[in-house]
């Protein structure tokens, strides 16, 4: 059962979806930032909910058809937007959920479980790392031993300098804004980001789902992500699985080392071939067991 609704959290309105069965275990999803729930792509969504988990998703404030604000003047921090999880779950009335968060989302996730612990019964961190993501442009180079869930692998050694993003496109034209996204997506993936087609499809449909593409790409990074929490870290009871592509162009791979090695008894796992991006089909497999045996 798949239910999509419109929600009253923290003083705003909040698009949510479900999938799944309210008895189930309850898994939160939180989505980059500058993203709508819609990256979280469906049938990944539909597969969670067949683990017999009751699966919710929603789109941040200034992402989606939830709340926006005007492009440059978001009348919120990051804080506020560890809070909307927070809130998302109390409007459902769901004392505590496995949080599965990526990039921005995990960073979220890392500030519910150190500042509300008994609303988080474990932690999946994707491409995310200690206190927020390192600049976009910053050259990364991957490689080495990984270990994945099947054993060990030798990546590619590569150096990577991301492109710089630049405030150029108008996220008002469908035809500019989605190509942008399209590019970005690829930018940052690898050899098992989706194929132009699938890419479009989705970039049409986060743009007719925005109430305003050009607020979503600023007033989250204005918002910033809360105080800093590395030295809270070791606190965390919670059991934690850091999820990491090999290609991660955005992320360096010793943030999800440092992440790891900060949250007591954390696993590292690599996701070999994968970039920064949402997990790929390529890779759903092994990112959905992974999930699934912690949210147990």
């Amino acid at each position: 059962m798949v239910t999509e609704t419109m929600l009253p959290v923290n003083g705003i309105q909040m698009c949510v979806e479900t999938f799944g069965e309210p008895i189930d275990p309850p898994l939160l999803l939180l989505a980059a930032d500058a993203s709508s729930m819609d990256w979280w792509d469906d049938e990944f969504c539909r597969r969670l909910a067949a683990g017999r988990r009751f699966v919710i998703r929603y789109d941040h404030r200034d992402t989606g058809r939830s709340t926006s604000y005007p492009a440059g003047e978001p009348a919120y921090s990051g804080a506020d937007l560890m809070y909307d999880a927070i809130g998302v779950l109390d409007a459902l009335r769901v004392p505590a959920a496995h949080l599965v968060g990526f990039s921005l989302g995990g960073a979220l996730a890392q500030r519910v479980a150190v500042h509300h612990p008994s609303r988080v019964l474990s932690l999946t961190l994707i491409s995310t790392s200690v206190d927020g993501e390192p600049p976009g442009n910053a050259t990364v180079t991957v490689g080495g031993p990984v270990a994945l869930s099947a054993g060990t692998v030798t990546a590619v050694v590569r150096t990577v300098e991301a492109p710089p993003a630049t405030d150029e496109t108008d996220w008002s034209n469908r035809k500019a804004a989605v190509a942008r996204m399209i590019d970005e997506v690829r930018a940052r993936g690898g050899p098992f980001t989706p194929g132009e087609p699938q890419l479009r499809r989705l970039a049409e449909r986060v743009f007719d789902r925005s109430a305003d593409l050009a607020a979503s790409r600023v007033n989250h990074r204005l918002a910033g992500y809360g105080p800093p929490v590395r030295d809270l870290l070791g606190d965390i009871e919670t059991p934690t699985v850091v999820l990491h592509g090999t290609l991660d162009r955005h992320i360096a791979a010793g943030h999800p080392e440092e992440l790891a090695r900060c949250i007591p008894g954390a696993r590292l796992v690599w996701l070999d071939g994968v970039g920064h991006e949402f997990p790929p089909r390529a890779v759903w497999t092994q990112v959905l067991t992974e999930i699934l045996a912690l949210a147990a």
